[in-house]
């Protein structure tokens, strides 16, 4: 089910396990293999018997490798063979009969086998409607920069790098359409698929759009810089679409994920974004013998991405919920009837809470607070990225405001893919540390208990909200950079001091020293900016000039080598006028 999905005033990503601010139905609200798992995957296709009443799915789990003793004996337990993937030992089967997981669980060399829904499999499934090509409305005439990209600097990393060509984004999702003007540019429908019902579907537009949550999210992800509507954070990357909702009911099956992650892996992907959760639980329980064998599935597809270089990028989910202290879920299984069910920390959200995957939360409009729908958990959350009102695309050439943590994360998937673009060589931990150790802190309310942890790692925010201009520059030396990334209202007629203490450096300041200024403020000509040394010497950055322009972001270099390095340094903003005011939004000092 997508992770996104409210209502009028916050409109969400629609039914399923969407990531868009919607409980569990967002518009109606989602050990490492060695051998490669595509050549099986497709080998399936031919092996699927016709469709049935009573049909259902089911996961049968074996030693990765070759699953051939296993498929023969799902033929032999009344069961056909829809797919399979050899390399992490996994086979979907399908079958009519209610004995059918029982007698497989008896089978040698089975290890788990699990339902993967409560419903049947769909007649669809044998053989899948393409989705719609929707005609295509006139595109805007402006651009404008977004507040929520303006919040994790990526207005700015765009000038700097705004990503790779070479690096690829996979949209695990509802779907993409290709067509739209923001999106066409930059699609790689080579290694785009649909993985509805559990086994890739490579004709031309099966990837496309079943709803409209997949093609906003990969709008924000990466939508061309071309002066047409929106701007992704990563406009130089290519996305593909890996479609995982199912027409109608656009529920993200298990089946259907293990397909995506896998293909995910064998086709490059650098990042994916997941903004959904498995459905039909919206926790997984490894207490249960249908559930357990979800859990190790998903699970091991997630690990087989991950070993191939591709990090998985996942929303939180929207239910306001401390996904570090879960006590009941009374919204599975969505696919029939939902019953009221005691949880643990045992269960998973997956594919969020699974080792190696990023877990996002949404910030609100401000950028600061957390998003009234977005879950949260201590040492569960990594980071943060705007997941209110989000303005991205959506099919037919048109764009729409979401919001959820369906939001928030391809956020944080379009970073990840700055990150790769800046250090090709990077592997899924280490853009996976990046973008904690590069985060803006973000404090916990004071008014509110729920929120636990320090500024710099708590419940609702992790490492705290991601930054795409750091993502894109070159690493400091180790030791020599020092950074105050803390917000400083600038008002009229007033001055305000920021302060770094820099530690560890010896001797004197070099005759080099570089100050980065980022001041976010109407007309600098109203501004005075100094630096502030330790003994209280003062060096004068910017004095009254640049008139009516707005913003200074710049590094300039002073020679300090009269300072001694170690002590309290500040940037000192003088507002000399009245009506434009603004902020300090950040500053550093590298030695």
């Amino acid at each position: 089910m997508t992770a996104a999905a409210l209502g009028a005033a916050l409109t969400f990503a629609s039914p399923s396990a969407f990531a868009t601010a919607g409980p569990t139905n967002p518009s109606a609200q989602p050990p490492r293999a060695a051998a490669p798992a595509t050549t099986a995957a497709a080998a399936a296709a031919s092996q699927s018997a016709t469709w049935a009443a009573g049909t259902r799915a089911y996961l049968v789990l074996t030693a990765p490798g070759d699953t051939s003793a296993v498929r023969a004996a799902v033929a032999a337990n009344g069961g056909s063979v829809f797919s399979y993937f050899d390399a992490i030992g996994v086979v979907v089967a399908h079958s009519t009969s209610s004995t059918f997981a029982a007698t497989m669980r008896g089978v040698s060399g089975v290890q788990k086998v699990g339902a993967t829904r409560t419903s049947d499999v769909p007649a669809d499934a044998y053989n899948p409607a393409l989705p719609a090509n929707p005609a295509q409305a006139a595109p805007p005439t402006t651009e404008p920069v977004r507040s929520d990209m303006s919040q994790i600097k990526a207005d700015q990393a765009w000038g700097v790098n705004p990503g790779s060509a070479t690096v690829k984004v996979g949209i695990l999702d509802t779907g993409v359409d290709d067509q739209h003007q923001d999106l066409a540019p930059n699609f790689n429908a080579a290694d785009s698929v649909s993985c509805a019902y559990g086994k890739p579907d490579t004709r031309p537009g099966a990837w496309r759009d079943v709803d409209q949550h997949g093609t906003h999210v990969a709008g924000t992800v990466a939508a061309a810089k071309n002066g047409k509507g929106a701007i992704g954070v990563a406009p130089g990357v290519k996305i593909s679409s890996v479609r995982i909702a199912e027409p109608g009911t656009t529920l993200f099956f298990p089946e259907n994920t293990i397909c995506g992650l896998v293909w995910a892996g064998d086709h490059g992907f650098k990042v994916t974004n997941n903004s959904y959760y498995t459905d039909p639980w919206q926790f997984v329980c490894p207490n249960d013998l249908d559930q357990a064998a979800i859990l190790e599935g998903v699970g091991r597809a997630q690990a087989y991405a991950d070993g191939k270089g591709s990090l998985q990028v996942a929303a939180a989910g929207n239910e306001n919920y401390n996904l570090a202290a879960k006590t009941t879920d009374s919204s599975s299984p969505n696919d029939s009837t939902p019953v009221t069910r005691t949880v643990t920390n045992d269960c998973k959200d997956i594919p969020a809470e699974l080792p190696g995957v990023v877990t996002v939360a949404a910030n609100g409009t401000n950028g600061t607070s957390k998003a009234s729908f977005s879950n949260y958990g201590r040492d569960i959350i990594e980071v943060s990225a705007p997941g209110e009102s989000v303005y991205s695309t959506v099919p037919g050439g048109k764009y729409a405001s979401l919001s959820g943590t369906s939001m928030a994360s391809p956020h944080v998937a379009g970073v990840a893919a700055l990150l790769a673009s800046t250090n090709p060589a990077s592997t899924p931990a280490d853009i996976r540390a990046k973008l904690a150790q590069q985060a803006t802190d973000l404090a916990c309310p004071a008014s509110d208990s729920r929120c636990t942890g320090t500024t710099a790692n708590n419940s609702f925010f992790g490492e705290g909200r991601v930054d795409a201009l750091k993502a894109v520059q070159s690493t400091p030396p180790d030791g020599k950079y020092f950074e105050n990334p803390a917000d400083v209202t600038v008002n009229d007629n007033a001055t305000v001091e920021s302060p770094i203490t820099v530690s560890g450096v010896t001797g004197n300041a070099p005759a080099t020293l570089k100050v980065g200024v980022d001041i976010k403020h109407t007309y600098i000509g109203d501004l005075k900016v100094d630096l502030v040394a330790p003994d209280g010497s003062v060096y004068t950055l910017h004095n009254r000039s640049g008139g009516s322009t707005d913003n200074i972001l710049q590094t300039y270099t002073v020679n300090a080598s009269s300072e001694v390095a170690n002590g309290t340094w500040k940037l000192r903003v003088n507002d000399n006028a009245s009506a434009d005011t603004g902020r300090i939004d950040s500053w550093n000092l590298t030695f």
